[in-house]
C-alpha cells in the first residue's frame, strides 16, 4: 500500500513527534534547548509549526534518540537484480552518466 505524505504534513508530523519524544523523557523545551544547543525560540516554533534547519533536528534527535533511524530512512535501497544473468555479469550498478565540460 502506498501512502502519500506532503512535505507539510510530514513536518507537522516531525514537531509532534519530537514533542512526544520530549514529554517521554520528562524534559521540558527548555531542558532539551539547554541539551540540545538549539535555541529555545526555534524549538517552540519547531513544535508549533514544525519548521527547523536540518542541522537543528539532528541536534534535538541526538538528544530524544532517532538520529540513527534518520541517517538509516535516508540509504540507498539494495540493489535489485532481474535475473541470474544480472548477478553474473556484475552489473551491479547502472553506469554514471558524466558531464561534459565546456
Amino acid at each position: 500500500m502506498v501512502v502519500l505524505i506532503t512535505p507539510t504534513k510530514a513536518k507537522v508530523a516531525l514537531a509532534e513527534n519530537m514533542r512526544e519524544r520530549r514529554l517521554a523523557l520528562n524534559l521540558t523545551q527548555a531542558g532539551l534547548s539547554e541539551r540540545s544547543g538549539v535555541a529555545l525560540a526555534t524549538l517552540r516554533k519547531f513544535e508549533q509549526s514544525g519548521a527547523i534547519s536540518i542541522d537543528n533536528l539532528f541536534k534535538l534527535m541526538l538528544v530524544v534518540g532517532g538520529l540513527r533511524k534518520i541517517v538509516a530512512a535516508s540509504a540507498p535501497d539494495p540493489i535489485k537484480f532481474s535475473s541470474i544473468d544480472d548477478v553474473l555479469s556484475g552489473k551491479t550498478r547502472p553506469k554514471r552518466k558524466r558531464g561534459s565540460r565546456s
